[in-house]
């Protein structure tokens, strides 16, 4: 007997959380938090693991959306055992020290939750237990009935650093769960490597990308020639470039990106500023490098020249100082240093804003990356509206896999069942009906939140 129940992260993009029930045995896929809404409407729905068995909780990688709630998940059900990789559990001890700063601000105690101290992290943290890539670990939760153990096999999903397709097996089915899973390769992250996961039974799918059309993604190299000819642009005419990325994936893969097109002379050479815990990561990116699958397994972050953005206190510096600036976040949510430089850049028509990731719809990165110069947007509700004078460009460097290459996980896996998760309502009407035409044998499900779905052998 198997059941999946979604927490969170269904059909949105926040709060990845994923029940499974086999055979007595409870396992929680991902724990993470919303990162737009606030309160507990920005955690997964914990109140439907009452009286439900949990044991084992998998995080496929360090993502807020994927691990940010675990916190409030331990002082709930404090017995859980944890597992990762060990770049996900490095990545962690930063990540969720970074996020208690953050949440104390905006998260109020109620309904029995209590804000997390640093100590608690410490704690949790510690008690993570990692496995390597490729590794099989066998496991019983205590009221597991069957006289067969759940075996599970992290895989490289080559999304960020750490991340993890996991493989759930137990009475000869498989289950796969994606997380956030990118075929294609980055500049410094090699792609998924699924070649080993065959005939699997029930594969839980992402689709963040699926509802956009591959044609507006690019590749990663023509979307390089895109950004190299717009930043030309502005820095010949001597602005400065504001990126916001999101500290963890998205900043090293454009610092590597940006260093390249430098050293090659495509791209003008220019400042570079960088700074606070996106730094920080990069160091644990140069750390692992020859212990995970990369790209370029030689290039090392700390050695390209970069000014630390956080001394600049006086934003008029860029005038006299253009160059390229990488500020979190990559949603430019207000109080983040990137919505805090957003009033400067806006002002300065030399001055150019790029977009290089997912934005949610209802976000200020998101208002600021549909409109154009000249136009004027109001970026928060209590905020007055802006006139945009500076340059506005939106660039696509996915660390998701495209919707051709969802169908083809489908066609590598060759599943029984498929369920649609991490995504919005048009990405699962597209990927849904793309399986349902090309594969007429396979279940297909559009998970819901609070939705039960059994698994069961047919």
């Amino acid at each position: 007997m198997i059941k999946f129940l979604p927490l969170g992260g269904a059909d949105d993009i926040g709060a990845s959380s994923f029940y499974l029930n086999i055979s007595g045995t409870g396992i929680l896929l991902d724990c993470g938090i919303h990162p737009r809404k606030k309160g507990l409407d920005s955690l997964p729905k914990f109140e439907l693991l009452k009286d439900l068995p949990l044991d084992y909780v998998f995080i496929s990688h360090a993502h807020q959306d994927h691990i940010g709630s675990l916190p409030f998940l331990i002082q709930r059900i404090p017995h859980v055992i944890i597992f990762s990789t060990p770049q996900t559990k490095e990545i962690a001890e930063l990540t969720l020290h970074n996020a208690a700063n953050i949440l104390a601000n905006s998260l109020n105690e109620e309904n029995g939750f209590r804000i997390y101290t640093h100590d608690e992290i410490d704690l949790l943290v510690r008690s993570i237990c990692t496995m390597e890539y490729e590794e099989i670990f066998s496991l019983k939760g205590l009221r597991h009935f069957s006289p067969s153990p759940i075996n599970i096999t992290f895989y490289d999903a080559g999304h960020i650093l750490g991340a993890a397709a996991i493989l759930i097996e137990h009475n000869e089915q498989k289950i796969l769960y994606t997380g956030d899973i990118n075929l294609s390769n980055q500049t410094i992250m090699t792609g998924a490597d699924l070649s080993k996961v065959k005939k699997i039974d029930t594969l839980i799918l992402e689709s963040t990308y699926a509802g956009t059309d591959s044609v507006k993604l690019g590749t990663w190299q023509s979307e390089q020639k895109r950004f190299t000819w717009e930043a030309n642009q502005i820095l010949r005419n001597g602005g400065a470039i504001l990126i916001p990325v999101f500290a963890l994936g998205k900043t090293q893969e454009l610092l590597a990106s940006i260093h390249l097109l430098m050293k090659k002379g495509a791209l003008t050479e220019t400042n570079i500023y960088t700074g606070g815990i996106g730094k920080e990561i990069s160091s644990l990116y140069d750390r692992n490098r020859y212990l995970v699958r990369r790209k370029n397994i030689e290039l090392e972050l700390r050695e390209i020249a970069q000014n630390n953005l956080f001394e600049i206190e006086d934003y008029n510096y860029f005038k006299k100082n253009p160059g390229i600036v990488l500020a979190s976040s990559g949603m430019m949510f207000e109080g983040t240093t990137s919505f805090r430089l957003l009033d400067f850049w806006l002002r300065q028509e030399s001055f150019g804003i790029f977009g290089v990731g997912y934005m949610d719809s209802e976000t200020p990165g998101y208002k600021i990356m549909n409109s154009k110069r000249g136009d004027v947007v109001q970026l928060t509700e209590f905020r007055s509206p802006q006139k945009i004078n500076c340059h506005v460009k939106r660039f696509y460097f996915p660390s998701h896999s495209k919707r051709e290459e969802l169908i083809k996980i489908v066609a590598i896996t060759s599943p029984k069942r498929v369920v649609i998760v991490h995504g919005e309502n048009q990405s699962h009407d597209w990927l849904g009906l793309q399986i349902l035409t090309s594969y007429k044998k396979i279940k297909l499900y559009s998970a819901q939140v609070g939705n039960q779905i059994n698994l069961n052998i047919d």
